[in-house]
């Protein structure tokens, strides 16, 4: 099974963490680091093991980099049936009632597509003095030994 990596990003974050875990689950096969600017929705194939990495912008919202690729899911509305994906979300805690919304949004989003999420939803906190990249290398290290090992 292949590893697609998927991150929507507003300010470059969500890419060197979606970087650090591809480098993670390269361990476990082929693994592929798409954009979502870049990525037609279209594309998602339910045979394919997906990791959604996604921050949150403004107060609550999708980042930038995640609108066409969230958009594309609304317009084509693909079947997602069998489809398993596991979510990394950046956020501040500062933010409380909109604390890693961005990654719900898109949870909410694939699930209603019929896709079904597994393992721990990872959340960074942005105000916290754990580094994003340590914390997604931790947290993809235990979606790769329950999931894809």
């Amino acid at each position: 099974m292949a590893v697609v990596i998927l991150y929507g990003s507003e300010g470059g974050t969500s890419e060197l963490v979606a970087d650090n875990i591809a480098d993670v689950l390269g361990d476990y096969g082929d693994t592929s680091l798409y954009d979502m600017m870049e990525f037609d929705a279209g594309d998602l194939d339910p045979e394919n093991f997906h990791v959604i990495v996604c921050s949150t912008y403004g107060e609550g919202e999708l980042p930038t980099g995640a609108e066409p690729f969230f958009e594309g899911l609304e317009e084509d509305e693909p079947d997602l049936t069998g489809m398993q994906f596991a979510l990394f979300g950046l956020g501040d805690k500062v933010y409380e009632e909109t604390y890693n919304r961005g990654g719900e949004i898109m949870a909410e989003k694939l699930i209603s597509l019929g896709a079904v999420q597994v393992g721990e939803h990872g959340r960074h906190d942005g105000s916290s003095s754990v580094r994003p990249k340590d914390q997604a290398e931790e947290w993809a290290k235990n979606i790769g030994e329950e999931f894809l090992g």
